[in-house]
């Protein structure tokens, strides 16, 4: 599946290892064999799996009552053998998540794995004691049990382990699974919401295995795709629209989704919830840990191809190395004969309060190169940042090197204000927490740090590229009360665990 590139290709990836020091060999290699062309080459022989809808209850406090357990399992993973995996209640990946605007969650997490782990609620906003960061290790045979109140608009999030510097490896494994949460005024909304038959989670990840077929740990992008675990997946279309929910959960890989018949498609939603208004569109590029819901319209009896086009990086390293030369046929969507009559799609979605820059109390500029942010990594006893609790701040980010960095900020959804000092494009408009950053160019975010202080529990900001937060590529801040100053953090994890 892979192909090779010419003479001059080799030539500059001789010119590539060169710099790479003893690596130059391996340089070479990688540099001439990196692009993938899957396009016609996926026989789609496995029906998309869908992630169960978590089983819950309501406890006497009247709390919603969620039960995860990571342990360890085999899966057919397509390599002729079973796959050594993880997963959250089965052997790999977990159950979907599912809470209301206004309700208190209450999920007990037991590690049923022989070394900690963490569970991060990635776009949640909550306390940082309830995060699931670095600071909320759960040991092996304990039980983690954050409990918080759902207080922000319909959106499709998803969970993940987040122990430092082992990220990428316990994602790979598995460790995955989507939460989505829902609200009144979105569920009056006519977009398809039956799950499982026109709305639907399609987690995307990327997969590279050694000769006994089993997951290889390097946290870079694998030559095989899987969508909620499946290869070489299909959907049955029995409607005439279906909400796509994207979530890009690969380690390092990003996708410029499609179809390959070329149609075109409607983004109603991204990181935070949806937007105030549709738009039509083609492509919809998702770095590490973003993810989009997008309405495709069908006819009876075709088939169409979801499809990663080339993401064109703006660099050509990160374009060889993170795949962004790379053309992935994802998931094949088939439809009936007779398709469910679906209304079309509203012309008015979510309206979205605009946080004015006028009102904030700070900027703060952030500067990612080589691993490290503001030149430094990160340190589990250091505090890099103190914002006061109900205040507005604007971040200016910035990339100065030549690989792929996705920036994600823990609890807050922010707006982001200029990409390169230019308006945001349509995919950008809407709430996010993760954002793509382009070489040598200026991402500017506003964010409202509102309703949760604790000057010894720190959220984190970090490249989602997960190879790079685990080798240092992130830093910590806490929310504190006005005059307030910072704690200490931990740093042998949360003690709020038990067996």
């Amino acid at each position: 599946m892979r192909r090779r590139t010419g003479v001059a290709l080799i030539a500059a990836g001789a010119v590539l290892a060169l710099c790479c020091g003893g690596g130059a060999v391996a340089a070479v290699v990688a540099w001439t064999g990196a692009d993938l062309d899957t396009t016609g080459k996926v026989d789609f022989r496995n029906a998309l799996a869908v992630p169960p809808l978590a089983e819950s209850r309501v406890d006497g406090e009247g709390r919603r009552v969620f039960d995860l357990r990571a342990q360890e399992g085999r899966t057919d993973l397509g390599q002729g053998r079973p796959t050594r995996t993880w997963g959250f209640n089965g052997d790999h990946l977990g159950p979907t998540l599912r809470a209301k605007r206004g309700e208190r969650v209450l999920v007990n997490v037991v590690n049923g794995l022989a070394e900690p782990t963490s569970v991060h609620w990635h776009g949640m906003h909550l306390p940082a004691r309830m995060d699931g960061g670095p600071h909320q290790e759960v040991r092996p045979g304990a039980t983690w049990s954050p409990t918080w109140t759902v207080d922000q608009p319909a959106a499709t999030l998803w969970y993940h382990p987040h122990p430092h510097g082992q990220t990428a490896r316990h994602v790979q494994r598995g460790l995955a699974g989507m939460f989505i949460l829902d609200d009144e005024p979105t569920r009056k909304l006519a977009l398809p919401h039956d799950y499982g038959t026109d709305d639907i989670p399609v987690i995307v990840q990327d997969r590279s295995f050694d000769g006994d077929g089993q997951i290889e740990d390097g946290g870079g992008t694998g030559d095989t795709v899987l969508v909620n675990g499946t290869v070489a997946p299909y959907l049955d279309v029995r409607t005439e629209r279906v909400r796509l929910r994207l979530l890009n959960a690969s380690a390092a890989r990003t996708y410029s989704f499609g179809l390959s018949d070329g149609r075109r498609f409607t983004l109603i939603g991204t990181d935070g919830g949806l937007l105030p208004a549709p738009h039509d569109m083609s492509r919809i590029r998702l770095s590490p840990g973003e993810r989009a819901e997008i309405i495709v319209a069908f006819r009876p009896d075709e088939r169409v191809t979801l499809r990663s086009y080339p993401a064109d990086l703006d660099n050509p390293v990160t374009d060889r190395f993170g795949g962004g030369r790379d053309t992935l046929d994802v998931l094949q969507l088939r439809t009936e004969s007779n398709l469910a009559p679906s209304p079309a799609v509203p012309a008015a979605l979510a309206p979205i309060e605009r946080l004015d820059p006028g009102e904030a109390v700070k900027t703060r500029e952030f500067t990612l190169s080589g691993r490290q942010i503001n030149g430094k990594k990160m340190d589990m006893s250091r505090i890099d940042a103190v914002v006061t609790k109900d205040t507005t701040e604007v971040w200016e980010i910035t990339k100065e090197d030549g690989t792929a960095h996705s920036f994600h900020v823990h609890d807050v959804q922010f707006q982001v204000l200029s990409v390169g000092g230019a308006p945001p494009p349509a995919e950008l408009s809407g709430w996010k927490d993760t954002v793509l950053l382009a070489p040598n160019e200026t991402v500017k975010i506003i964010a409202r740090f509102a309703d949760y202080a604790d000057p010894d529990v720190p959220y984190m900001y970090h490249c989602h590229v997960l190879k790079h937060e685990d080798a240092g590529m992130m830093g910590q801040f806490v929310v504190v009360e006005p005059g307030q100053k910072a704690g200490r953090p931990a740093t042998h994890g949360d003690h709020e665990s038990h067996g």
